[in-house]
Order: C-alpha cells, then structure tokens, then sequence
C-alpha cells in the first residue's frame, strides 16, 4: 500500500472502501476498495476530506483488512452461522437459524489479545433467532502482517469460536402441585404461562395434570409424564420451604438426579433443576419451577429454557456463574434478551 496525492492518483486502485457521511441523510460508501480512480473522481474525493489516497501495491507478507476479516470469519464461523461479503474491512455473522448461541470465550480471548484484531459478538447462551446479528469481525489498520493472522489462527486452535445449536421441538409434561388448585379454590394460572413460554422454543405440551401437596401423588405423576413421552417435564407449585409444599421432595423421589434445587438469580431464587432416568438409557430434564415464574416477566426460566431447548446438559457450575448478571431489573420496557439479564 502506497499513499500518494489524490490529484495525482488518475489510474491507480484504491485499497480500502472509502466512506461518505451526511449528518442525517446517509452514511455508505462513495469509492468501493478495487475502484479505478477517474479524473472525474478527483473533485469528489477532495470534497469527502481525501486530499492523500492509500492505493495497493501488493506485498506478499501483508494482508488487505478484508483478506484479514475473512480469516477471523473463518476461526469464527461454526454450524447454522452465515457471513455477510466484507464491507469497509468488516464482516457480519449471522445465525442461520433459530437456536442458543455458544461462544468458546477463552478462545476469543486469545484471539482478541493479539494486537490489531478483533472480534466481537453477542453474549453466550443468548437465544437468537434466524437472521440475528452474532459478531463482527475486521482488523484495526488497512493492512496487517500475515504472521500475525497465523497467530490468531493458532490461537483459536483450528475450531470455530462461535455456533448455533438447532432449538429441538421437545414434547412437555406439566404437573402442577398445590392443594388450593387440586381442590378448585383457585384457578391455575400458572400452566398458561408456562405453555406460552414453551411456545416460544416450538415445544409441544402433551400431558399435564394437577396434584394436591401429595409427595406421592406427585411422584406417580412425574413418573406418569415420563412414561407418556415427555421430553421435558415441569413442575408448579409447591417449590417453597413452606411444611406444606412437597414438590422437591416428591422429585428427589422419583429418581431424579437433582443438580441443584436453588439459583443465584432474581426472580428464581427457588428453582430446581434435575434430571430423571428415562428407562431407555438417558435422562429427562426436570425443572420445578418456582412461583416467581407465574407473574414475573422474566426469571431464571428464562435463562434456562433455552438451554433445555437446544439440548444442552445444565450443570452445577452452569448455574452458579448465573449469579453475575442474574439480577434482573424488571425494566418498564421489556428488552430480553438483548440486556444485561443472565449475562
């Protein structure tokens, strides 16, 4: 790359994008990088500012920007991801589909820590949805050293940082606990909202039914889910540390394997999750759900479904992390997931 006159540079082939911005109006490219420069063109550049011109000369140790975005594409891009052609030196990852995204963060780390480069994308764990914006990727100068593009190669170890795992249509049962529901002294209104949040991820409920504060009555319906085909089985109620609510009992119970029964996260704190040998060699994720569910607009349920959705095993330590981020500030206007909740 070379920096010459603008007056003197008819016939010579720009590098870089150049950019036209009318406070307002628009904000787009005048000169396209590769554009031949024209007599004609000289009065426009000088009025955007570019009395000096970088032009190419090509270097065999030196990449162009765009060269260099489409190595970091490359490190980035994993399964259900698309990329956007580079525009001024940057390129675009999309999803492809819906689903949970997942970032390897100690390998962008890496790769952000190398001088001159950069990549940056949405949070981990974020439900997106088929055409999102996931990251953007480019390099800081006009040109950058080959050597340093292999080191961010080497750093992200050959495997994409980032990619999209499919949401899986799973089927649900809910068993919904409590003796003021069991005996109609209150309607439910708790099974409605959690249907409607299962249709936010195209899961299908196939079995659900009411228990008093019954520990074996629950425990026959939990098993009575899995032996229907449920893929996911919830339930409400009871979750407190009441004497009278038995839902964690009557789920430790059932055989389930509890990973926790409590969250670092508001609302949520009582949430358990566990999973329940399915008979057939695997296990079925089981969530009993705590009352917050049923009137907060959003809650640890929220951070988790997702999770369950896309078929992802949910550990310990998966929900300890939980607790930075894990306060939600119930905002007026409602943004999740694109705010600080769960992040």
């Amino acid at each position: 790359m070379r920096l010459i006159e603008t007056e003197r540079a008819v016939g010579h082939v720009l590098c870089h994008d150049i950019t036209v911005i009318i406070k307002d109006v628009k904000k787009g490219v005048a000169f396209k990088k590769g554009h031949v420069v024209t007599e004609a063109d000289i009065p426009e550049l000088l009025k955007l500012g570019k009395d000096h011109l970088y032009v190419w000369e090509k270097d065999d140790t030196m990449y162009h920007e765009d060269e260099a975005a489409a190595i970091l594409r490359d490190i980035c891009m994993g399964e259900n991801i698309r990329a956007t052609q580079p525009s001024e030196g940057k390129i675009e990852l999309i999803a492809a589909c819906d689903g949970l995204l997942l970032v390897d963060s100690a390998r962008l780390l890496a790769v952000n820590a190398i001088d001159e480069i950069m990549i940056a994308t949405r949070h981990g764990f974020t439900p997106v949805r088929e055409g999102d914006k996931l990251a953007g990727t480019r390099v800081i100068p006009l040109i950058i050293k080959k050597e340093k593009m292999a080191l961010a190669q080497k750093a992200a170890e050959g495997a994409p940082i980032l990619r999209v795992v499919p949401f899986k249509p799973l089927t649900c049962g809910i068993v919904t606990t409590g003796n003021e529901v069991y005996h109609g002294r209150i309607k439910d209104a708790f099974t409605p909202v959690v249907e409607a949040k299962l249709a936010e991820y195209g899961m299908r409920v196939i079995a659900k039914t009411t228990c008093p504060d019954d520990r074996a009555m629950i425990v026959d319906a939990i098993h009575h889910m899995r032996d229907a085909g449920a893929q996911l089985i919830l339930t409400t109620g009871g979750m407190s540390v009441d004497p009278d609510d038995r839902t964690p009992g009557a789920i430790r119970e059932a055989g389930t394997r509890i990973v926790t029964y409590g969250a670092p996260v508001l609302p949520g704190a009582m949430m358990l999750v566990g999973y329940l040998p399915d008979g057939k060699g695997g296990e079925i994720p089981v969530l009993g759900l705590p009352g917050c569910v049923m009137f907060a607009r959003r809650t640890v349920f929220d951070l988790l479904l997702p999770r369950v959705a896309a078929g992802i095993e949910i550990r310990r330590e998966d929900i300890t992390r939980m607790g930075e981020g894990g306060l939600c500030l119930s905002c007026e206007t409602c943004t999740y997931p694109n705010c600080g909740f769960g992040k």
